[in-house]
């Protein structure tokens, strides 16, 4: 496990950052080789296996699909303490993402360092919009229970806004408002679940709720609000209307690397990468893009350990910005996410695997 405690999260420049990565992230890479034989098959597909690459860009991939498809551990099952799967419509295949008491440990320890430089080291109340029986099953659970587990670490008095039929209770949350009325709170839910049962709801009643102090983190359902020809400014705008929230704090990540999140900063509104994540873009020839191109997005974590997910090509459809030169101050690569990627631009992926 890598030693984080005195590890600055968005502070290394990047030639620090790029040594950094690439060691840790050859050291994974030999390690899921040795210990997950479906991998160490892939990586010989691909091409011929090195000891150690000599830049991130070189280091193989894997498909994010193939989670869908393969069960890949690079542990016991024995071993297993978790099992987290991914959000899927209907019919979907969902991966499946098998965690140890390492990798569990250091997907908290990572998303505490990430999530305190935009919040503070002190537990804030915490509002969830979602219903408590999502958190029901704590060894086999969703990306949406995930989420919720994982940030609740940074509250305290949680409390729930919805019923269990996903009715908004107003009594509810307004006795927890009141009860913490001279404090900062923090608000934590789904993308699409805040706005169907939140937004939606209180604009449908025309009622409002002050959230003037509350820090407002969420993620993931956007490609059902994008149905809806929803952005991420018209979700601001509407959200601030009905509740006064300013600090809103949108973060992009997936179940299979949970932990290594990227949030946007309020002030310049990209995603950041912290110190244990890294981001390239790949045309549709998986050939890596420069600054300012649009293509797949392929993410670098150094957490998993328990499963080889340090090293994924994504079905997203990203930009990187620019790096170390973010106008909010924050070191390392800033970028945005376009969607999700047509058919046609990930069959070459599926391929692969």
């Amino acid at each position: 496990m890598i030693e984080i405690q005195k590890i600055p999260v968005f502070n290394l420049n990047s030639y620090d950052k790029s040594d950094f990565m690439l060691n840790n992230m050859n050291s994974l890479t030999r390690f899921h080789l040795k210990n997950c034989k479906e991998y160490k098959t892939l990586m010989q597909k691909l091409g011929k296996i090195e000891d150690s690459y000599q830049s991130l860009s070189g280091v193989p991939f894997i498909p994010v699909r193939l989670f869908k498809h393969t069960e890949l551990l690079s542990v016991q099952k024995s071993d297993i303490i978790k099992t987290m799967t991914s959000s899927g419509t209907s019919g979907q295949d969902v991966s499946k993402i098998f965690l140890d008491k390492e990798t569990s440990s250091l997907q908290v320890k990572v998303l505490s360092k990430i999530i305190a430089d935009f919040i503070g080291k002190k537990r804030l109340p915490m509002l969830i919009i979602d219903t408590k029986s999502i958190i029901s099953n704590r060894s086999k659970f969703s990306a949406r229970t995930a989420g919720v587990l994982g940030f609740s670490i940074f509250g305290r008095e949680v409390e729930f806004a919805l019923d269990e039929d996903m009715a908004f209770n107003f009594k509810r949350v307004e006795n927890f408002l009141n009860k913490h009325k001279t404090e900062n709170v923090l608000i934590f839910g789904f993308t699409f679940i805040i706005w169907k049962h939140f937004v939606i709801e209180l604009e449908r009643l025309g009622k409002k709720i002050d959230l003037s102090k509350g820090i407002l983190l969420h993620g993931g359902g956007w490609k059902q609000l994008e149905n809806q020809s929803v952005d991420n400014i018209e979700f601001k705008n509407r959200i601030c209307k009905i509740s006064e929230i300013s600090k809103i704090h949108n973060y992009y990540g997936m179940v299979e690397q949970t932990g290594s999140i990227f949030i946007e900063s309020k002030s310049c509104g990209y995603f950041h990468t912290s110190i244990f994540s890294d981001i390239l873009i790949r045309d549709n020839n998986f050939e890596v893009q420069e600054k300012g191109k649009k293509g797949l997005i392929q993410l670098f974590s150094l957490i998993p350990s328990s499963y080889p997910g340090h090293n994924i090509l994504t079905e997203d459809i990203g930009e990187i910005k620019g790096e170390d030169d973010c106008k909010c101050g924050l070191k390392g690569k800033y970028f945005i996410v376009h969607g999700r990627a047509k058919e046609s631009e990930i069959r070459g992926c599926s391929d692969v695997g």
